[in-house]
């Protein structure tokens, strides 16, 4: 039996997996703001509650950010109170066991990999559209963290083939500007539709007013599409994955997959691409359940 924890900016989710993939058990709490040591309880916590129904098992944890192999503290993180923090050796000081713990886009990547949308594909990548923008990479069944452990973290590079006006770009907290991120997150397509329209909208209020018709939201969903079409065929043109596998909020806007594949292809480096680009299929839940499967079978 093997557990998986989700650290998120808003909430902690743990769920324990059986050998085959099947739910034990789940639970879901607030993440403590700003609190440390409250985030190590309530990992704690939740462990705990878990294995008085199931029993021991093995820990994997997503987390936002990376190890620094040159610091062994928690670099890159949008959740800024991680960073510089020992996370894996006081979870598993806390927890009194070796645990594993990857980025969340990684253990996003791996469950869709493992048993998810891209089950029958050996090279995966996984797109996290959200709050940011992250990616993981999955060879085989086994997450490649690389050798500085950044493999996957397309939402950093620059937008590639980037209009007049989207250059500089806006300016992404990781200190540079005009990185893919500040283009396709959530927070990006808000921000385009009200430079656009003069009016706040969520991104899934957006999908909506496009399928009714609105030509600023139509208008803003197109270049998004075109964005995010820009920024796949960069990574098609590097790893040629046998399967891309989008998964976040946006990631539910239907309209993004109407022409997605062919826009990757006027883009991409080849005479004809044909590289599948699905949704998740173990949606919000992918994160935890990757986690659980850093540990794998047997």
């Amino acid at each position: 039996m093997r557990i998986g924890i989700d650290l998120g900016g808003t909430k902690i989710e743990a769920i324990a997996l059986d050998d085959h993939g099947a739910t034990l058990a789940r639970r879901r709490v607030p993440t403590p703001c700003g609190d440390y040591p409250a985030i190590l309880d309530a990992v704690g916590d939740l462990v705990t509650s878990i294995e008085r129904e199931t029993g021991r098992g093995s820990v994997g944890v997503a987390s936002p950010g990376a190890i620094s192999k040159k610091t062994g503290v928690i670099k890159n993180s949008n959740s800024t109170g991680l960073n510089g923090k020992p996370l894996d050796r006081d979870l598993a000081q806390r927890l009194s066991r070796e645990i594993r713990l990857q980025n969340d886009a990684n253990c996003f990547a791996l469950s869709e990999a493992v048993d998810g949308a891209a089950a029958d594909a050996s090279v995966v990548f996984g797109v996290i559209l959200g709050t940011g923008v992250g990616g993981g990479l999955v060879v085989d069944r086994a997450a490649i963290i690389g050798r500085n452990r950044i493999a996957g973290e397309w939402g950093h590079n620059p937008l590639p083939w980037p209009r007049g006006d989207e250059r500089p770009g806006p300016p992404c907290y990781c200190g540079k500007a005009g990185c893919i991120e500040t283009f396709l997150s959530g927070p990006a397509l808000a921000r385009e539709y009200r430079d656009r329209s003069g009016t706040e909208l969520t991104p899934e209020a957006i999908a909506l007013a496009a399928s009714s018709g609105d030509a600023d939201a139509v208008a803003c969903l197109e270049r998004y599409q075109d964005r995010l079409a820009r920024g796949l065929a960069g990574v098609i043109n590097v790893l040629d994955p046998d399967k891309i596998v989008l998964g976040g909020g946006l990631s539910n806007i239907a309209q993004l997959y109407q022409q997605l594949p062919v826009r990757v292809a006027r883009y991409a480096f080849s005479d004809g691409i044909d590289t599948p680009i699905v949704r998740a299929r173990h949606g919000d839940s992918s994160g935890v359940r990757g986690a659980a499967w850093l540990w794998p079978v047997g």
